[in-house]
């Protein structure tokens, strides 16, 4: 991992430790605030009695059909989430509010067993449907709402949702205007009804059970990382050159320039939040294609004017946009 090389001191000293003995703590973390946050939403939100349990795991979900949500251990502490903003981006608050209300929505569902109900099954589909990883949505669908990045609503009953329950939930969505004349209203006025009828109805099950807790994780940081590396996707052979040389192309001016690489590293993270939002790739392969780009304009030496800033983002923008969609309509970033 090259980026370790420049890694401050304290970074680098925890890469050899296990993870459990790093005395990872919701409580007292910033995440701590944001958990109570939700919690003051559900709050406001009437339901009284449902209040999910949180711990620290390896990465976002509740475990399968567990009333309890799992948050990943690095938010816990600024050493690591410096790691993991450059292995695969850091989420902001805004992010993890949006992730905390959508694990609240699965949360939910388990605990009151809605899933199990025939209005729940008509609404979403059947609870049992297998879980595709490689789902191909349907880009701009009414049917579904618009939560977190790509078209994740689509992905399972489940997660439709849980994407429902989070737009609902979310302060400000003005959920009721903008899904007006979406069939996805209707799953919006459920979520709604049933949240009044269920305000002051202790959960079924009122607890879940965790699965890997950090306590339980006996693999070292660089361990880690080095496997969340390995398993990342790769976008095969990119031809990128003719392209960055035509969109970066301002002939030997040595004035007022910068390099394309740092252009493209300085707005990397918008480009892979916006581009995982609108096309519906999977971020780790959205961030790959980025960076490749990003590598390759620096082994060209290409250069960016600085007056032109805006220009290139919106047109490296429309390029990237073009290749994710090639490979969400054929498998593949570029035909050969």
């Amino acid at each position: 991992m090259p980026f370790l090389e420049k890694a401050p001191r304290e970074v680098q000293e925890i890469l050899d430790k296990p993870i459990r003995e790093l005395g990872l703590k919701l409580e007292g973390s910033a995440l701590e605030k944001l958990v109570q946050r939700l919690y003051r939403e559900l709050e406001r939100k009437g339901l009284k009695k449902f209040r999910p349990a949180c711990y620290l795991t390896d990465e976002w979900g509740c475990p399968s059909g567990e009333p309890i949500i799992g948050i990943p251990f690095y938010l816990a502490d600024p050493r690591l989430s410096r790691l993991e903003r450059e292995v695969n981006d850091l989420e902001d608050p805004r992010q993890i509010m949006m992730y905390l209300r959508h694990e609240a929505g699965h949360a939910i569902n388990y605990a009151y067993g809605l899933y199990k109900t025939a209005e729940w099954k008509q609404l979403f589909g059947p609870y049992r449907r297998r879980y595709r990883e490689d789902y191909r949505p349907v880009a701009f669908s009414r049917s579904y709402v618009r939560h977190m990045e790509g078209w994740y609503a689509q992905k399972h009953p489940d997660e439709d949702f849980a994407e429902t329950f989070a737009v609902w939930l979310t302060p400000g969505s003005g959920w009721r205007k903008r899904y007006k004349d979406w069939p996805a209203i209707e799953k919006l006025r459920y979520v709604d009804r049933i949240a009044r009828q269920l305000g002051n109805t202790p959960p079924l099950r009122a607890s879940g059970r965790k699965d890997i807790t950090v306590d339980d994780m006996d693999i070292t940081v660089g361990g880690f990382y080095q496997a969340a590396l390995n398993d990342q996707p790769s976008p095969g052979e990119l031809p990128l050159d003719a392209d960055l040389q035509d969109i970066f192309k301002i002939g030997r001016r040595k004035q007022g320039v910068l390099p394309a690489a740092a252009l493209l590293h300085e707005h990397r993270k918008a480009l892979v939040d916006k581009l995982t939002y609108w096309t519906g790739v999977q971020r780790p392969l959205v961030r790959k294609l980025v960076e490749a780009m990003e590598a390759r304009a620096e082994q060209l030496g290409l250069k960016a004017d600085i007056k032109r800033e805006k220009e290139y983002i919106t047109e490296i923008t429309v390029y990237a946009t073009a290749l994710a969609m090639n490979y969400v309509t054929r498998g593949k970033f570029v035909q050969a």
